[in-house]
């Protein structure tokens, strides 16, 4: 049975990763933290990089933080990899080490522009990655998922969800956008592929759901799953524009940044990764998954 080492095991990726590998894997959880010029002993086949310092919303995290657990962690734990006999590393970056804004779709040849802490330490680990020589026994995947979702994780999801749940109108139905979404799901099934799977050439992989799902749209869901009417207004957008400003000052929920998160364009291509794993669709569409995951709301 193949052994398997996951840092950050107690997140929402790390729990359901574990239970998703629990039956063909030999899995264990690796406690690992940033301490200046420490070296790990590795005793595993697979060692999966899940740990590091979240993208802080409220901003009140200090840059340092961001690089000593998104760059300088992860330096310490490849250069352990290689040195040990472990055969494949797997490190969870993101598609904010890429770009916040998307024009068009997000693809692995764009040339990475991040513009947070966040995304920049987690860029910089990326690079250290590809400049390493890398022997030809062992594999190594950097993955920049898009917003992952599932069971259990009270994100933005989630706030959506309460508002339609209250039977509040939802007022921003002008905006017409497009995004990508991940299903915890769909994500663990990619990781236990590229585990299995010696055939997957290593590099750099964009992991999202399939199709594109509007803000619109995911209400849609939302209603329906919930037994509630959508109830949608299209309020001009110079109004809500006007009142988001308002929001910035007053800080309201309705702000300038809470705004662009709801009605951006941010769509990933998850090509290459199904190019390299052969298949044509992920397990879940992206309407699956999401219904799963707001039906866990309701629970």
């Amino acid at each position: 049975m193949i052994k398997v080492a996951i840092t950050g095991s107690t997140g929402f990726v790390g729990t359901n990763l574990q239970s998703y590998l629990y039956d063909t894997c030999n899995v264990e959880s690796l406690s690992v933290r940033y301490v200046p010029n420490q070296k790990f002993n590795l005793e595993t086949d697979v060692l999966i990089h899940l740990a590091g310092k979240a993208h802080d919303l409220k901003k009140v995290s200090k840059p340092k933080d961001y690089y000593e657990s998104n760059f300088e962690l992860t330096k310490q734990l490849f250069d352990s990899f290689l040195l040990s006999d472990a055969s494949v590393f797997i490190f969870m970056s993101t598609v904010k080490a890429v770009a916040d804004k998307v024009d068009g779709i997000l693809t692995e040849d764009v040339i990475a522009d991040p513009k947070t802490h966040y995304g920049i330490a987690k860029y910089k680990a990326e690079e250290y990655i590809l400049q390493q020589k890398l022997p030809e026994t062992k594999r190594v995947y950097i993955l920049r998922p898009c917003m992952i979702h599932g069971p259990e994780n009270k994100g933005n999801l989630n706030l959506l969800y309460k508002l339609v749940s209250k039977g509040v109108p939802w007022p921003l139905a002008s905006y017409k956008n497009e995004r990508s979404f991940l299903s915890i799901e769909n994500l663990c099934f990619i990781i236990k592929t590229i585990i299995e799977n010696k055939n997957v050439d290593s590099g750099i992989y964009n992991i999202a759901d399939d199709e594109f799902i509007s803000t619109n749209e995911l209400i849609h869901i939302i209603s329906s799953v919930t037994n509630k009417r959508n109830i949608s207004i299209a309020i001009p957008k110079f109004v809500i524009g006007s009142f988001s400003k308002i929001g910035d000052l007053l800080r309201f929920p309705l702000n300038s940044e809470t705004l662009q998160k709801l009605t951006e364009n941010y769509k990933v291509s998850n090509q290459k990764i199904k190019k390299a794993i052969g298949i044509d669709k992920l397990p879940y569409s992206a309407q699956k998954g999401l219904e799963i995951t707001i039906k866990s709301f309701t629970e």
